[in-house]
């Protein structure tokens, strides 16, 4: 009682006077408290993966092994050719803010069988190709792990997915697109408990108030509001090697220039693909410390990175391409604040490649020696960007084929095709580059012949 009681009293003083927040210690539960070194612990990762994959490639001379992409977290449970048999690994992989996101790790299996399938717990997999069409919000709950590994799953529709006021989450292999603005309604929130939610933003993935959350190999487009929206002090925070296009407002990090506890908000970008039809927000920043980190910035109309509030941007081996348009040829971009004001905010570019005019504005004072110390361990150049990233997105493509879920084989000895027919023409629906297939392009033919007839008989 008097726990809630003082989450009550911390509640109302944010709701009715911001000096109130200033008095007190807004430090986040999961926040690290030096989040310069776990940038550097990235790089080092990095290092070690890019060394091991010349190592092997020198001595095997084998450049189709999936093993040699240098990328730590694919480098970590792909080169196992059994990895099917000991999905639960993936958790031990991620890196940056979010490395501690648990997800499912030590619970049981929950397979997916068919897409009214509900009450998910754990380690969630999925037993084919399906598209989840929601009609509401999926709200997940702490400890799970969302495993779209080998199989094709698109979740779409009203909604999508909430995590709010939760801890250690995984999600993985997922395509999360045209999602729209859905609630005012009653919605499951736990296996027990239906209750009322007002209309949500029409997000991607709406990460609220949580900790530990590790988003990887995604790829998103096509959403009412944000793709990814990290906002109410959310921290410990990685995103990774996902494909985001076909989109306004990509990612929002931070709930507004005066919520104070987003100032503990820490988030890990890194190896992910700015792809097609990109405006702006990659991220937008309020507060908080980001560390985005060999990304390729392929599109943007209006600017790349943006921020309010004071944010810390620490930008290291990403390539920005600029697009061709003159007045937008800025990666950065201070939002609706003057010079004077962010002149000494804290944003850095180091190693990045910058490519048809882009240009970085950094800004801070006497932060130079800090970076130095900091990173003993030198950034990657973004001169390796092609190979951090040839993987990223949703695995499971002709090139890069994934095992279904299994526990064995399928009877003939080998595993099944993860692509078996399901959002073949994805590149028309959602951005991605899988090709149509023959079957899909026949049936396109028939059914042209087929009205052609029927015209010319009438």
């Amino acid at each position: 009682m008097v726990k809630s009681s003082c989450i009550v009293f911390v509640l109302l003083v944010g709701l009715f006077s911001h000096l109130g927040f200033g008095m007190l210690n807004l430090t986040l539960p999961g926040q690290h408290p030096n989040p310069e070194h776990v940038a550097q612990d990235v790089h080092r990762k990095v290092n070690e993966s890019l060394s091991r994959r010349q190592l092997i490639s020198s001595t095997i001379h084998d450049e189709s092994s999936t093993c040699l992409t240098g990328n730590p977290i694919d480098d970590c449970w792909r080169c196992d050719p059994n990895w099917q048999q000991n999905r639960q690994r993936l958790a031990e992989c991620a890196i940056g803010f979010g490395q501690y996101a648990l997800g499912g790790k030590g619970g049981r299996y929950y397979v997916v069988t068919d897409n009214s399938d509900h009450d998910p717990p754990l380690w969630i997999v999925f037993a084919s190709n399906m598209i989840i069409q929601l009609s509401e919000e999926l709200i997940f709950n702490s400890y799970k792990t969302l495993d779209g590994r080998g199989v094709n799953v698109h979740i779409i529709g009203g909604g999508c997915i909430t995590l709010q006021y939760i801890s250690n989450v995984i999600i993985h292999n997922i395509h999360v697109h045209h999602c729209y603005q859905a609630g005012d309604t009653n919605i499951r929130s736990s296996p027990t408990h239906y209750g009322w939610r007002t209309k949500s933003d029409g997000d991607g993935i709406s990460i609220f108030g949580s900790r530990d959350i590790w988003v990887d190999h995604c790829s998103l487009s096509h959403c009412k509001d944000g793709l990814i929206d990290v906002v109410m002090g959310s921290t410990g925070i990685t995103i990774s090697n996902n494909h985001f296009s076909h989109h306004n407002e990509v990612m929002l990090l931070g709930h507004s220039d005066d919520y104070l506890p987003d100032s503990g908000m820490q988030v890990t970008i890194a190896f992910n693909i700015f792809g097609q039809k990109l405006i702006q927000r990659m991220p937008r920043c309020r507060r908080g410390y980001i560390h985005v980190v060999n990304n390729d910035f392929t599109r943007w109309e209006m600017y790349a990175i943006g921020g309010s509030g004071n944010p810390t941007i620490n930008s290291q081996g990403n390539r920005y391409i600029a697009p061709f348009d003159r007045n937008a040829k800025e990666v950065t971009k201070r939002v609706d604040t003057a010079e004077e004001n962010w002149r000494g905010w804290n944003w850095r570019s180091e190693g990045d490649m910058m490519v048809n005019g882009a240009y970085f504005v950094a800004s801070g004072e006497g932060v130079e020696v800090k970076y130095e110390k900091a990173y003993s361990v030198e950034p990657k150049s973004a001169a390796y960007i092609d190979q951090l990233t040839l993987n990223s997105g949703v695995l499971g493509s002709r090139r890069n084929n994934l095992g279904k879920w299994t526990a064995g084989n399928n009877g003939s000895g080998s595993y099944i095709d993860a692509n078996s027919g399901i959002f073949e023409d994805y590149d028309e629906y959602s951005g991605s580059t899988r090709p149509y297939s023959n079957y899909s392009t026949f049936i396109k033919i028939l059914t042209a012949l087929l009205i052609l007839i029927f015209l010319s008989m009438k």
